[in-house]
């Protein structure tokens, strides 16, 4: 049986990719940064008698908290087969580059940027072990530098998030050169937007959160064909997924 972690995953776009790996035969290390938390998305999950999963307390945003989940983790597996570090937050307001102060820059980081260094960095040594590796670490078309510069993007006068996007911009950057690093194995490695869609992340606002997972577990199961070191939008591009860094 394979296995994944998934950071950020007791509600939204997390606890939903949790549940699509689960229904396709995989065992979950669901991540929550609240054991309580991730405690009663566990309870929601086997009530659909999905029970091949369980909780790792996890924040991202401190060392020895990420040290720990790996080392419960290693406890009970050799071998790690996908990671999808989808914890995230969205800086709060304000959210313009000349009002937001640098402590939302620094916590923003420290989450979105320096946690998905941290996790990657932890688990490695498992994924290594794994046949086919998969790491997704979940962006948005909001940190493409390309698109936030072309006045003729659909998004251009509202997607605005200075601290958010300059937290996903690095992101991707990590991640192209992790794709990198790893160049010749039988890792992939992606930068995936799960798309604007209806969580507590968005006001509830967007597309439906089924289709933001599907996107994300479609790059957790490639096979060794599939594409790595990409950064992927369906909802930007829907005809070949790949967008403009």
């Amino acid at each position: 049986m394979k296995s994944a972690f998934i950071t950020g995953a007791n509600k939204g776009i997390g606890f939903e990719t949790a549940k699509q790996l689960l229904q396709k035969g995989f065992y979950v290390y669901l991540g929550s940064r609240n054991l309580e938390n991730g405690t009663k998305a566990l309870e929601k999950l086997k009530a659909e008698n999905l029970t091949n999963v369980e909780v790792i307390e996890i924040d991202v945003s401190e060392s020895d908290s990420v040290k720990n989940a790996r080392i419960e983790i290693g406890k009970k597996t050799d071998v790690l087969d996908v990671l999808i570090n989808n914890a995230g937050i969205n800086g709060g307001e304000p959210y313009t580059a000349l009002a937001a102060s640098s402590d939302q820059f620094l916590a923003t980081f420290n989450t979105n940027v320096f946690g998905v260094e941290r996790v990657t960095q932890a688990f490695i040594d498992l994924l290594r072990k794994s046949p086919e590796p998969r790491i997704v670490n979940v962006s948005t078309s909001v940190g493409s530098l390309t698109l936030q510069s072309d006045p003729y993007w659909m998004a251009y006068d509202f997607a605005k998030y200075a601290v958010y996007g300059a937290s996903k911009a690095a992101l991707n950057m990590f991640t192209v050169h992790l794709a990198y690093e790893l160049r010749g194995t039988a890792f992939k490695v992606n930068a995936v937007c799960p798309g604007y869609t209806k969580t507590d992340f968005t006001g509830y606002n967007g597309g439906e959160v089924a289709e933001a997972g599907q996107r994300i577990v479609k790059y957790a199961l490639l096979d060794k064909d599939g594409v790595t070191g990409k950064f992927i939008s369906e909802e930007t591009n829907p005809t070949t997924g790949e967008i403009p860094w």
